[in-house]
């Protein structure tokens, strides 16, 4: 191996108050309040109120639920109360309905009427008149699924098992009939790859629904066991391993007051993607950005809604290793005819201005940065709102994008990490930011970026702990790249002493753990562990999010590499500190966290005592073709690859202690994974540790992730 150099650059460092902080996390408070209690306080349902320049939220009083509403235009204007759960609860019984235990989940319809569900039935609530009216019922069966419910007409798509129905106020409508239960309608697809979330997509005027309709006939069974039952019984789950055949998806355009169906001519070859669905302002085109299965070409076309044909290809993008579409684009209001495009052919994720003839007007931003959020424009349609990592690729700012002039603007400040709503018109916007310094700030403020008022300052959760200090820092890549790392100390820390290490990893493609948040965007175990004397140590490899296609692109075809070049200088980072034991190293990772910590253990065997991997891959050949082959292509075109990643061709190295994890209902990466590993390992003679979490798919979820965690804690104590 070549001598790695590298710059160690402190960007944050702090050290908690320790006046009054003597007590310790315990296990519980790590894992189940880390999300609530002791998490930086927050503003329940935030959000603004339609067509006003107010906002609301749902606070708590003497353990009673209140509506509260909140002016943006001047911090001397003083809450208002605007309904009680008491209320609520009062309206509720009064039309025979049970009460609830906190405040409805609500949606604003104008400023004086919000909605809820209740029951299976939609209710309005009317301020003015404080008076409480039943809309539709929604009685769709306790099998109904994926409600998605349209904003101006109120009707509501759901799915039941493999079909999609449509709730008009009236009557169930049957959208789909599919008798064959592989062929699904109304649910997402691919995977959920390309930010796909959901399957059904309304018009802007709530009468046409386009929906997926996925047939996964060709798709090989895989089988995920019931173990409750008796005798235990297969639910076999449709499942495409990379290089194998793939499902085939279509969508479809159901018109609600015709009850007709047409499907998009999307053409062939079938086993392609559709991704990123969007309408028209006109309610005439779809828009789907059509990608081919080696994903290295992408085209953005427009088909028409009422004849299903295709009209045009817009515009292409390729790529020599691949493009991946997350976003659909996003009409100008007042300009029909003009759509934002996010896209990383320059290299880096940026906006670009098209018309619809799919004429590029303009690039808007610019720069070897990402932007990482598109808000939305003003009412004018003149401006633009986007968050970037421009100031830092582990901060994020609020910016303003003058769509004529090209002009931008930084409209937050503060070292750390904004989050924001922007409101109806763009005139004002929610910012909630944290740092490693500062829990919680939430604040209105213009769209000038000037805080009007702020309406949140959260205390410091835990204050009361004693707890380990925490740095931010960055070392460099072979090639120079910035990697950043974050690092806990352990509790009464002492340079003097030598300390055990657990390096926490993650090291795959779409995912950053270290960044300038509350706790640094750890997890509260980390800080747990710190207290138990352990420094822990992560960093970002290349192959991770958020910093441009040549660092994430870094990986492709031959996962587990690159990125393990990067750890291992994270590794010798560690062992060139004084107050590290490099005999007493630990390492983990869940999923492609684990797939590097099996891969790190067995093809580096001499630097670890102990590792923990939970849900790893171990042969890529046997995961989904969306994400598999995206980074690797087929098995087929690079056998070199996935032979070089497979982690049973160097079990037989394996020296330190190593425990696996899987969930045995995992349908992300099949048990199959580490069982086979297991069996390589008995075929090589090699002892390896081993759990399994009965009925847990890919996460360790509830209350038995305490249970999960402790068995890792004591782990890591009893071997290092």
């Amino acid at each position: 191996m070549k001598k790695i150099a590298f710059i160690s650059l402190i960007i944050s460092a702090f050290t908690q108050i320790t006046i009054a902080q003597t007590k310790l996390l315990t296990m519980d408070d790590a894992i189940i309040k880390q999300k609530t209690t002791l998490a930086p306080a927050k503003l329940k349902q935030l959000m603004w109120v339609k067509g006003e320049n107010s906002y609301s939220y749902v606070d708590t009083k003497d353990s009673i639920d209140f509506l509260i509403l909140g002016k943006a235009e001047s911090a001397n204007k003083p809450l208002k109360t605007l309904v009680s759960l008491v209320e609520i609860n009062d309206a509720l019984g009064n039309l025979r309905f049970k009460s609830l235990k906190t405040f409805p989940q609500i949606q604003w319809k104008t400023s004086d009427v919000f909605t809820f569900e209740a029951e299976k039935n939609l209710f309005a609530y009317d301020l003015r008149s404080k008076l409480l009216t039943k809309g539709s019922t929604r009685d769709f069966g306790d099998n109904s699924e994926n409600i998605d419910v349209a904003n101006k007409t109120n009707y509501v798509a759901f799915t039941v098992k493999n079909n999609l129905f449509v709730y008009d106020g009236k009557e169930n409508l049957i959208v789909t009939n599919d008798a064959n239960e592989s062929i699904v309608n109304g649910k997402s697809v691919h995977r959920e790859e390309f930010g796909i979330v959901k399957g059904t997509f309304w018009s802007e005027s709530g009468k046409l629904l386009a929906f997926y309709r996925m047939d996964q006939t060709m798709v090989t069974d895989y089988p995920i066991i019931d173990w409750t039952a008796r005798p235990a019984k297969n639910n076999a789950i449709k499942y495409p391993m990379a290089g194998d055949t793939s499902h085939q998806v279509t969508v479809g355009v159901y018109n609600v007051n015709t009850g007709k169906t047409v499907f998009l001519k999307t053409g062939e070859p079938k086993e392609q993607y559709l991704t990123n669905i969007a309408w028209s302002p006109d309610e005439q085109t779809i828009y789907i950005e059509v990608l081919n299965r080696d994903q290295n070409y992408m085209k953005l076309n427009s088909y028409n809604v009422i004849t299903g044909l295709f009209e045009k290809t817009l515009f292409e993008e390729k790529d020599d290793k691949y493009v991946e579409p997350m976003h659909p684009l996003v009409f100008v209001p007042k300009h029909p005819d003009q759509f934002i495009w996010q896209s990383e052919r320059d290299g880096y994720n940026h906006l670009y201005l098209y018309d619809i003839t799919g004429k590029l007007i303009k690039q808007l931003t610019k720069g070897n940065w990402v932007v990482t959020n598109f808000a939305g424009f003003d009412e004018k349609g003149t401006k633009a709102f986007y968050s970037s990592t421009a100031e830092s690729p582990i901060a994020r700012n609020f910016y303003s994008l003058d769509l004529k002039k090209g002009k931008i603007a930084k409209i937050t400040s503060g070292e750390g990490t904004h989050t924001f709503i922007l409101n109806n018109d763009g005139s004002y916007f929610i910012d909630n930011f944290q740092s490693t310094i500062v829990p919680r700030e939430i604040s209105i403020c213009n769209n000038k970026g000037k805080k009007v008022q702020t309406i949140k300052q959260s205390e410091n959760p835990l204050k009361d702990y004693k707890l380990g200090q925490m740095n931010i820092f960055k070392l460099k890549s072979a090639n120079g790249d910035d990697l950043y790392c974050r690092m806990f100390k352990p509790v009464d820390f002492d340079s003097t002493k030598k300390y055990p290490v657990i390096v926490y990893l993650y090291g795959g493609p779409n995912v950053q753990l270290v960044n300038n948040t509350w706790n640094g965007g750890g997890d509260m175990w980390l800080q747990y562990m710190a207290e138990r004397g352990f420094v822990v140590f992560t960093m970002d490899s290349r192959g991770s999010a958020n910093r441009g296609k040549a660092f994430e692109q870094a990986t492709f075809q031959h996962l587990g590499t690159i990125e393990m070049q990067d750890q291992l200088l994270g590794v010798s980072f560690l062992k060139n500190l004084k107050y590290v034991d490099a005999n007493r190293m630990g390492i983990m990772g869940w999923s492609f966290g684990g797939f590097m910590t099996t891969s790190i253990m067995t093809r580096y065997p001499d630097l670890f005592k102990a590792a923990v991997a939970g849900g790893p891959v171990i042969d890529w050949s046997y995961y989904e073709i969306m994400y598999t082959e995206r980074y690797m292509d087929t098995p087929q075109s690079n056998p070199k690859g996935y032979e070089e990643s497979k982690v049973l061709n160097y079990a037989d190295s394996l020296k330190g202690k190593l425990m696996l994890i899987h969930g045995t209902a995992d349908n992300v990466v099949v048990w199959q994974h580490s069982l086979m590993f297991l069996k390589t390992c008995v075929d090589k003679g090699k002892q390896v540790d081993y759990f399994v979490y009965p009925g847990h798919e890919h996460n360790v979820l509830g209350k038995d992730r305490v249970h999960l965690f402790n068995k890792i804690t004591d782990y890591f104590i009893q071997n290092l």
